[in-house]
Parts: C-alpha cells; sequence; structure tokens
C-alpha cells in the first residue's frame, strides 16, 4: 500500500480539552504533500505537514516513518490522550496532555474552501466504507450475540429423537379409543327389544 492510499484511509476523532465538544480529524495527500485537517462538520481548519513538522513527529513519537508517526496520533486521540483548542482563527492540535507536548497550528480555511474540503472529505470517507465493506464482505444485521438460525427455526415444527420412546407412536390395539388412548372405546348402541306377545290392543 502506498503513501497515498494508507494516508487517505486515516479519520479519528479528538475532543476538545475545554468544553468536551466532538471534532472529525483526517489525514489525506495532496499533490504528494500530506496534509491533516480538522473539523466540526461546519468550518475547516487544515495545515501542510511540512519537513519540519514531520522531524518534529519522528524525535516525538520515536519512531522512523512519518507514517508510524500518524498511526500513532490516531491511536493517541482513540485513547483520550490528544485534544484540540479553537482559538479564533486557528485550531491547536496537542498530541498529548501535558502543556511542554508537542502542538500543531491549523489554519481555518475561508467557507468557499472549507465546503469543498468537506465534500472531498465526505466522498473519501465513503469510498473508505465501501472498500471495507467488500473486504469484510456483507454485513448483518441482527445482534452479534444472538443466534439467527435459532430465531428463524423457532416455530419449526421439532423432531422427535431417535432415543427413547416418541409421543404418538404408541402401538393402538383393536378397540381402543382415538381420542383417549388406553381405554376401549364404547359399542355402539343397538337399541331395545320389546316383547310383544304380552300387549293388549
Amino acid at each position: 500500500m502506498d503513501q497515498s492510499t494508507a494516508m487517505s484511509k486515516l479519520f479519528f476523532t479528538v475532543s476538545d480539552k475545554t468544553d468536551g465538544s466532538k471534532y472529525l480529524c483526517y489525514i489525506h495527500d495532496c499533490a504528494g504533500d500530506l496534509n491533516i485537517g480538522v473539523t466540526d462538520a461546519e468550518d475547516v481548519w487544515k495545515t501542510r505537514i511540512t519537513d519540519e513538522i514531520k522531524a518534529q513527529l519522528l524525535k516525538y513519537y520515536s519512531l522512523k516513518s512519518i507514517e508510524d508517526c500518524l498511526m500513532k496520533l490516531r491511536s493517541s486521540c482513540g485513547k483520550g490522550k490528544a485534544s484540540v483548542s479553537v482559538e479564533e482563527e486557528q485550531v491547536i492540535l496537542h498530541l498529548g496532555p501535558s502543556p511542554i507536548d508537542l502542538t500543531m497550528t491549523l489554519s481555518k480555511l475561508c467557507e468557499v474552501d472549507g465546503k469543498v474540503e468537506l465534500k472531498e472529505l465526505l466522498f473519501r470517507m465513503a469510498d473508505n466504507l465501501s472498500h471495507w465493506q467488500g473486504a469484510e464482505g456483507p454485513q448483518t444485521l441482527h445482534s452479534p450475540g444472538k443466534n439467527s438460525h435459532k430465531r428463524d427455526n423457532e416455530f419449526a415444527p421439532r423432531k422427535q429423537s431417535s432415543n427413547g420412546p416418541s409421543v404418538g407412536s404408541r402401538k393402538r390395539f383393536p378397540g381402543d379409543s382415538l381420542i383417549n388412548p388406553g381405554t376401549r372405546s364404547k359399542r355402539p348402541a343397538t337399541g331395545v327389544a320389546f316383547d310383544d306377545d304380552g300387549d293388549e290392543v
């Protein structure tokens, strides 16, 4: 994976250390230059990662590649170690909780450039999501803790076990009742015979 492809997939959230509001931080390659941006979905702040910033990042994280440093930055944001503070027309990205930790200053884009940047960011994120879904395969919508196969078969007829007796398999004997198995059915009534010899008219 080349640098441009790897960096275009770096999206992470970072919080404002004063009020806890969330911001989206992203890194992308533009004309061979790495850029880092921060947005609240309305305004956009951005700066180019210059050679000077790269050297500072390599020294700060004690790593050998800028890609590893940016991955470390994303990890720091996920653990709540990094934060931002908004100061009028710029955003300060604090790479650590201590005041002496490294910071990066991002300048606010004008409204027109900000809209263009947000549009490009939206489609980069959509492309990244489509690529991830294609690699992982179709995602199911059921809860991971539940067995959908079991739910589908919840109302299916139950199979009788082959071990031991099963209900309804009892042998019927002649004369047994169909409604109450085990009892003898009654013989049908044949009527009453009357003797007419003793009757007088």
